[in-house]
């Protein structure tokens, strides 16, 4: 291969981090923004695209990080209000990512809950001092104290009826408390939960309400009557429930009674119930979830129950962070949405042209991406944390991944859904299965390493197909491969050999026949990574803790090469360029492109901040992905033929400058030479041409310098501050300065480092300064002299005007 085509750099083309890591979560009217808290700040989240529109709040590096306690949203979405650690509240208005109003809390302490009135005009905040105030929104002054409430307020909201001028709130008492908004007097006290209240809605009548909490149980409530019209025990801890519009569709048909209140519910068990209120009866149970339940008994699995009228969706927001959409009519799932990802502990691409990503997550699901669109499925099935991951260009459909539940899991990917489901599974490892790889040519066996020291051979199904059960996946092969841990396992492209890289500081050579070993390269200092071999060469790489990366020959076992470059453990790498480069990447957080004929780094990609456990490469090699401790999934494109064309086109642009600007000095067009001279960033062409305008006069230049555009008088600025620093052009440089800052303004002046710029000249201009004070001082002393010589002696002027 040429080293035309090798690769020279990657461009980030995406970044996919955390957008909701716990805490509030609102879903805006028109059903497209998610209003998620995510650490300090908020994201805006387009549920259509799955990815995040705006960030509000989040610090620069220089600013201290102020964490947000609490958020709401307007009706429309169009203004969020935040309260913070420091004790502001801050107004937001959705679009800039600067607050456009800060007032004070005067809570003691922080306000858990915050709650604004349809109209937006007031609003009422509840603090962990178990206050609740009322907040005139336009002058941003409280008008109300109201008490009663004891301990956190976690719940408030405003009666949807304006003209009842009812504002409810629920804190550690388990009791809801109803104020006047006018007054502030307390008109309604419902009691009845013995936990915590988790949620409060209301029926469009006005009348009835419904809450629900941690005591298993829902009430309906008679506002008017102020009493509970019916208890109803659920067996579960409810974290979210809403009462369902009467107008809209439901899976169920609905009851024939036109006074019937329909709910929806959920919690601990991870699915949604849906109940008629009055009667009691649950009318559906969700049997499609992808929410886990709760592992321990009052434990959580849905932390938030969201709906929304105008698409008559649900959303279900689990304890992992992952956000899942349905819609009420069919239930059936229409979004996932990865709210959290974790730290990513592998990668494999999936599917035909590699449309879709899979990737291991610190979670017993895997998180399945289509890469066009980076919508989610979320693939449930193992029952602990999955730790590798594979594919095979065999078959770009089949997914194979491990667990630590010491299983292995075989997946199809439907070509006409894009659905993927478990299709064989097999338990044969006595510990945690670290590693997989499958056969490169035919779809015929995958291998497998594990912390039992054991490496396992498997045979496929013959028949690869998903028939509604799982088949029983067998182990042919087994062998005590290593000493201690193994990291890593590879199939060569041939299918004829197997590579394991162990603790241990060894790497062995297997033969995949009937797993023999045939050879072991020692040399490394500490333990081995990652194997992989060599597409075209006889040759295997492994990389180390040592920092370091080996090229070894496998037929004579030992090593060719060493790269040294990465200063901590080298976790992963994979070949690219048909064997002519490797891509790496570190415990340090950096990918680093090696060459492999020279052995030297050729790119260092620098994106994340903590380890980066893997990296996957696509078919073509046009991009590259990677992930780690820092839960950022990076998707990297191959930028080399592009950037090239760009250097190519700029050379030839530069040329024709050039020769433009000879043309302009030959001709005498300095406006226009000018103008080339700056762009093509050549100061001493410039200063010619400024000396040239200079003896044509002074307003010449002065209307010339005028004329420029900002970034032309930006860098002109730059060559005036060059040429300063030289006595023989000093001259000019403080003529073109004086003539910016006259002429155009400092404040006009749109220079990044203006202030920077002038005080570097400040020293060169004081030096002529006193040079020309001294020239001066020279002058008027040699002129004294002249004059007093003339005075004494008469002579010598005679003598001076015969000699004129």
């Amino acid at each position: 291969m040429s080293s035309g085509n090798l690769k020279e750099s990657f461009e980030v083309e995406s970044k996919h981090e955390a957008f909701y890591t716990g805490g509030n979560i609102l879903w805006s009217e028109d059903s497209e923004n998610l209003f998620c808290q995510n650490r300090d700040f908020i994201s805006v989240v387009s549920v259509s695209k799955g990815a995040v529109k705006l960030t509000l709040g989040k610090a620069n590096e220089n600013e201290e990080e102020d964490v947000i306690n609490s958020f709401t949203t307007s009706k429309d979405g169009k203004f969020i209000v935040t309260h913070h650690k420091s004790s502001l509240f801050k107004l937001w208005n959705g679009t800039d990512v600067k607050p456009t109003k800060v007032w004070k809390s005067i809570h003691n302490g922080p306000v858990a809950a915050i709650a604004l009135t349809n109209s937006g005009s007031n609003m009422a905040s509840g603090g962990v001092d178990g206050s609740v105030r009322l907040w005139d929104f336009e002058h941003h002054t409280c008008t109300h104290n109201l008490k009663g409430a004891q301990g956190v307020v976690s719940i408030i909201c405003y009666h949807p009826d304006v003209e009842k001028h009812l504002v409810f709130a629920s804190a550690d008492d388990y009791v809801i408390h109803g104020w006047n908004t006018q007054t502030g007097q307390k008109e309604v006290t419902l009691e009845g939960h013995f936990s915590k209240v988790t949620s409060l809605s209301f029926h469009e009548d006005g009348v009835h309400a419904l809450s629900s909490g941690r005591d298993k149980v829902l009430i309906l409530w008679d506002i008017v009557k102020k009493a509970s019209v019916r208890i109803l025990p659920v067996y579960e801890c409810i974290e979210g429930a809403f009462i369902i519009p009467d107008s809209a569709s439901l899976p169920v048909s609905k009851a024939k009674n036109k006074s019937s209140i329909y709910a929806a519910s959920a919690g601990e068990k991870g699915v949604v119930k849906i109940w008629e209120m009055k009667s009691g009866r649950m009318l559906y149970e969700q049997t499609n979830s992808l929410i886990p339940a709760a592992k321990e008994e009052n434990g959580l699995a849905v932390k938030h129950l969201l709906y929304n009228e105008e698409s008559n969706s649900v959303g279900l927001v689990s304890t992992s962070h992952n956000i899942l959409v349905y819609s009420l009519e069919k239930f059936e799932c229409s979004k996932q949405l990865i709210g959290y990802i974790d730290e990513i502990l592998d990668i494999a691409y999936i599917g035909s042209n590699n449309s879709h990503l899979a990737v291991a997550t610190n979670t017993s699901d895997i998180k399945l991406y289509e890469l066009s669109t980076m919508s989610c499925q979320i693939l449930c099935g193992h029952t602990n944390i999955v730790l590798s991951l594979a594919s095979t260009p065999a078959n770009p459909n089949i997914l194979l991944s491990s667990d630590k539940d010491n299983c292995v899991r075989l997946w199809l990917m439907d070509e006409e859904t894009r659905t993927v489901n478990c299709i064989g599974s097999g338990t044969r490892h006595t510990a945690a299965v670290g590693c997989v790889a499958f056969s490169q040519t035919e779809a015929k066996f995958f291998v497998s390493i594990s912390q039992d020291s054991c490496l396992k051979m498997w045979d496929l199904p013959e028949n690869i197909a998903y028939t509604g059960t799982q088949v029983a996946l067998n182990a042919t092969h087994t062998v005590a491969a290593h000493t201690k841990d193994i990291n890593s396992v590879t199939v060569s492209p041939n299918d004829k050999l197997i590579a394991t890289g162990s603790q241990d500081k060894t790497a062995k050579l297997w033969s995949a026949d009937n797993l023999q070993q045939l050879g072991v390269f020692r040399g490394h200092r500490r333990g081995v990574w990652c194997v992989r071999f060599s597409p075209i060469d006889q040759v295997l790489a492994t990389s180390s803790a040592d920092c370091t990366i080996k090229l070894w020959s496998l037929g004579e076992l030992n090593c060719l090469k060493t790269f040294e470059g990465h200063e901590s453990a080298v976790l992963k790498m994979e070949f690219l360029s048909r064997g002519m480069q490797i891509i790496s990447s570190g415990a340090d957080g950096l990918l680093k492109l090696w060459s492999v004929k020279s052995a030297e780094c050729n790119a260092t990609l620098d994106q994340h901040n903590n380890r980066v456990w893997s990296i996957a490469v696509n078919k073509n090699e046009t991009h590259l992905v990677s992930g780690g401790s820092d839960s950022l999934l990076v998707i990297w494109r191959d930028t080399t033929q592009e950037n090239k064309a760009k250097a190519i086109a700029l050379q030839e642009e530069l040329m024709k400058d050039e020769q433009k600007l000879a043309n302009c000095l030959q001709a005498q067009k300095l406006t226009k030479a000018l103008r080339l001279a700056l762009k093509l960033q050549k100061p001493m062409h410039v200063l010619r041409i400024i000396e040239a305008l200079v003896k044509k006069g002074e307003e010449d230049l002065t209307t010339t310098i005028v004329d420029l555009k900002p970034s032309q008088q930006d860098e002109l600025l730059k060559c005036a501050v060059i040429w300063n620093t030289n006595a023989r052009n000093f001259q000019v440089a403080q003529l073109v300065i004086n003539t910016l800052l006259k002429e155009i303004g400092l404040e006009n002046l749109q220079s990044v480092d203006l202030k920077e710029k002038l005080q570097s000249m400040i020293p060169y201009t004081d030096r002529h300064l006193k040079r020309l004070t001294q020239h001066y001082q020279d002058l008027h002393l040699l002129s004294y002299t002249i004059n007093s010589m003339k005075a004494h002696n008469p002579a010598v002027e005679g003598k001076e005007t015969a000699e004129v």
